[in-house]
């Protein structure tokens, strides 16, 4: 038999009371101290002891720890309300971490994603759960940082074909279809909408096109499930041909060869969640290969040419790679206001390359990479020289290929300009490179996520 603990954290949904099993009920009946949004708190009220302390956490979330552990303190027994699975994108995660499980017993309602699915008569074993509802973070919009509360579920976009989403009043079913469709997604994707579960008035609206959803007006508390209903097209995950990226006319060929891109981007040691820079962008073709590769992480670009910034743009589209920001300027001009990276590749540097190489060194993370693209003698002793400065690893390979090309009925090589790829490294334990001062990058957005509004008390 399981010790009872002073602490119950019960799941309850929008049927109140009646929904409630015997057991939660008795914790409630008999808690001397009952914490939840004014919401949950007003479906229990007629059922809790005339002395009960009630604790409302309509905007207090980061209070709750605190109530609990003053109640447990004085010899309380405390219930804290939440919304469906408190497991699932719930209170529950912050209150083991902050209380910790020893005084913690959970007592879960279904979730109300299980209830969403139920309702459209769904299987939902293969489903991703996203949550968006934190900070009101406005509209999608091509080149968003993960920062932006609608971030997580785009990027689930490109990898999974089933997920549901626990929204909130900003961040609901009409924002979230018109970010999809804003990311490039259109009829290859259906939306459902399962809202006000288990009141008189529910309401469940299935299949919907992305234009159709972001259209409506749904009511609220609601649920969103997308569905991909084609399959995505199979393409490589990088080392597509220079021919597929838009690039300035008519100077075609201000593009980083296959070849090169190719030797580049494995020099650059990236994993799934890496941070990238992309400093000199020019069609971007080196960091949407990146951004491709780091699926999970993202990668920051920079282009001070206008017509390579509009070509890098409309690759980006075309690969629908929404894990890229890339900004209009010249570096090292807004470099500051970018994560600290694993990865940082330099294409073009604008007669600015000691000052980049010293600035990336800087800011890479300890056992991160750096790699130039050369063309010209005189660069390629400036990099040798700054990096042999700054103390840094590095290395030189000078790549030089040659393509097949027609010559009336056989092929002959015509050989491409030589390049050299330097390669730096960041000293796991060198400190010489890190510039004092340095403006620490911001830590990403996080939230708790809830099924509507705080006062559900997820």
């Amino acid at each position: 038999m399981i010790l009872a603990k002073p602490c119950s954290i019960i799941g309850i949904l929008d049927d109140g009371w009646i929904g409630l099993p015997e057991i939660a009920r008795m914790k409630l009946a008999t808690a001397s101290c009952v914490i939840g949004a004014g919401r949950t708190l007003e479906l229990v009220a007629p059922h809790l002891a005339a002395q009960a302390k009630r604790h409302d956490m309509d905007g207090a979330l980061l209070r709750v720890p605190e109530w609990i552990t003053a109640a447990l303190s004085e010899g309380q027994q405390v219930a804290v309300l939440a919304t469906g699975d408190p497991l699932c994108h719930g209170i529950a995660s912050l209150l083991l971490d902050k209380i910790g499980a020893a005084s913690i017993e959970i007592l879960p309602a279904i979730s109300t994603v299980q209830l969403a699915f139920a309702r459209l008569g769904r299987p939902w074993q293969q489903a991703q759960i996203i949550s968006v509802h934190g900070k009101d973070a406005g509209e999608w919009a091509t080149g968003a940082t993960p920062q932006h509360g609608l971030y997580a579920l785009v990027r689930a976009v490109a990898e999974h074909d089933l997920f549901a989403v626990f929204t909130s009043p900003e961040n609901g079913p009409e924002r979230i279809a018109r970010a999809l469709l804003a990311a490039g997604y259109g009829d290859d994707l259906r939306l459902s909408v399962a809202a006000r579960l288990l009141l008189p008035d529910e309401e469940v609206s299935a299949n919907l096109s992305l234009s159709d959803a972001a259209a409506c007006k749904f009511a609220t508390p609601n649920i969103v499930v997308i569905e991909r209903i084609a399959p995505q097209p199979r393409r490589a995950i990088f080392g597509f041909a220079d021919e597929e990226y838009a690039q300035r006319q008519p100077e075609k060929g201000l593009i980083t060869k296959l070849e090169v891109r190719a030797a580049s981007i494995a020099k650059l040691g990236l994993t799934e969640d890496s941070i990238v820079w992309d400093i000199g962008a020019c069609s971007g073709s080196v960091g949407l290969e990146a951004a491709r590769i780091a699926r999970r992480g993202h990668v920051w670009a920079i282009e001070k040419n206008a017509e390579d910034v509009t070509n890098a743009r409309e690759n980006a589209k075309r690969l629908r790679a929404t894990n890229y920001t890339l900004l209009e300027g010249k570096a090292p001009d807004q470099l500051d206001t970018w994560p600290d990276p694993d990865a940082v590749f330099i294409g073009g540097s604008g007669g600015e390359l000691a000052t980049l190489i010293q600035l990336a060194l800087s800011r890479l993370k300890p056992g991160g990479r750096l790699v130039i693209n050369f063309v010209t003698l005189e660069n390629l002793a400036t990099a040798t020289r700054t990096l042999a400065a700054a103390g840094a690893d590095w290395d030189v390979v000078q790549l030089q290929a040659a393509r097949s090309q027609p010559i009336l009925d056989m092929h002959r090589l015509a050989a491409q300009n030589p390049v050299w790829i330097v390669t730096a490294t960041r000293k796991l334990n060198d400190q010489r490179c890190i510039r004092a001062g340095l403006r620490k990058s911001a830590q990403p957005f996080s939230s708790l996520g809830m099924y509507n509004e705080p006062s559900h008390g997820r």
